[in-house]
């Protein structure tokens, strides 16, 4: 039986047409990436990790580098992880200066006793791994930044075109799920989706 690898690029509700490409060619790249891994024997685990990572580093998805920003103007962000063959969960919220969340929710998954960390926790546990820090800054982009100002100077704020949560999912033997989730609509800082 060959292995199925499902990429989800987000919940977009306005793309522009100048997108459109872009982001195609994100979720294909992403997926090229989690079946070779899928094709060559890797894990399930490995599999979609990697296709999240792709996203994550891509900057037309809400996603790592990308990622809509609260209300303070920073990136926050929420990953989980799961295994369907041993139900083994992580997860990670309102984690910042981290380029790949969904490489922390995995080491949740694998190196502690919990499902889920937030905030400092999540940080100081990152640091405990290894994890590189990076600049905050370094995650946000023009895009989002203008985003912001726009809804600063509107009424409705609530009426937002962003996109929300990019995902992968693979089923063979085993059933796989990871993502990263960011807001729908902006949150409010430490707030988590």
């Amino acid at each position: 039986m060959n292995p199925v690898l499902v990429v989800h690029g987000g919940a977009v509700r306005i793309v522009d047409k100048d997108q459109k490409e872009p982001v195609r060619q994100g979720i294909i790249r992403a997926a090229t990436v989690g079946y070779n891994i899928l094709r060559e024997g890797g894990s399930a685990v490995d599999a979609v990790e990697s296709a999240v990572t792709v996203l994550e580093d891509d900057p037309e998805f809400n996603a790592g580098f990308g990622s809509v920003l609260n209300t303070d103007g920073e990136v926050e962000m929420d990953a989980s992880i799961m295994n369907g063959k041993d139900l083994s969960a992580g997860a990670v919220s309102a984690v910042r200066c981290v380029a790949n969340p969904i490489k922390l929710a995995r080491l949740v998954m694998e190196k502690t006793p919990h499902c889920f960390l937030t905030d400092q926790g999540a940080a100081k546990f990152a640091a405990a791994m290894g994890i590189p820090e990076v600049p905050g800054k370094q995650l946000v982009t023009e895009r989002n930044i203008k985003l912001l100002a726009k809804e600063k100077h509107e009424k409705d704020a609530q009426k937002l075109d962003c996109q929300n949560t990019v995902a992968a999912f693979e089923q063979d033997l085993e059933v796989m799920l990871t993502m990263t989730l960011e807001p729908f609509q902006r949150r409010g800082t430490g707030k988590a989706s």
